[in-house]
């Protein structure tokens, strides 16, 4: 007899508590990925106002750039 194909004999005490023991890592896989998804949320919120404030500092900083070059060399005037 093919030993990969012989029945497996458990009690039925034991059965039923790891069918419960299954649905509790089940429920748990679940709050993990639950708890994935809003990390990576937040994270993807972060980046995008961290490209806002970038974008925002880039402006001032043309800004100031265009300013200091108007005041250090004015255009000739003839």
């Amino acid at each position: 007899m093919n030993m990969e194909r012989m029945p497996v004999f458990v009690k039925i005490d034991e059965y039923d508590e790891v069918l419960n023991l299954v649905k509790v890592i089940r429920r748990k896989i679940d709050e993990a990925k639950e708890t994935l998804l809003k990390i990576n949320d937040l994270k993807n919120e972060e980046d995008h106002q961290l490209e806002m404030w970038q974008n925002t500092l880039a402006e001032v900083e043309k800004k100031i750039d265009f300013m200091d070059h108007s005041l250090t060399q004015p255009e000739n005037y003839e």
